[in-house]
């Protein structure tokens, strides 16, 4: 049974409510099978006695190549938050900044044409 659960870098768990029909409201006459709470602890009667369920607890959190990701997002929002607080503190940089774009921007659109030229490419070589 789950006690408890904890969430990781970039996890939040929130906790619930257990609603199952045989957790007893009444410890004094018990069925074999039921279960109670006894303060923070699941019990389960066995017929003679309450005796107290194994617990666990699991933590749930991220692999590392998806915490590699998303610090690499961090950095690269961070650097680009840099850039624009520089660029907006010296305008001296606004060209510097704006040929960059116009470079992204120009890399983008002549990747796009390579890309469509391989892809033409392969599909002519498939049998």
């Amino acid at each position: 049974m789950i006690k408890n659960l904890t969430g990781g870098p970039g996890v939040i768990v929130n906790g619930g409510n257990i609603t199952v029909q045989y957790v007893t409201t009444n410890p004094n006459n018990p069925m074999q099978g039921m279960i109670r709470l006894n303060g923070s602890d699941f019990q389960v009667f066995d017929g003679m006695g309450w005796q107290p369920l194994a617990t666990g607890y699991p933590s749930v959190s991220l692999d590392g190549e998806t915490q590699d990701l998303l610090q690499w997002a961090r950095t690269q929002r961070q650097l680009d938050l840099n850039r624009r607080t520089l660029v907006a503190n010296n305008p001296a940089l606004q060209k510097a900044y704006d040929a960059v774009q116009r470079a992204e921007a120009n890399f983008d659109i002549l990747s796009r044409f390579v890309e469509h030229d391989l892809d033409a490419e392969l599909r002519e070589l498939a049998p």
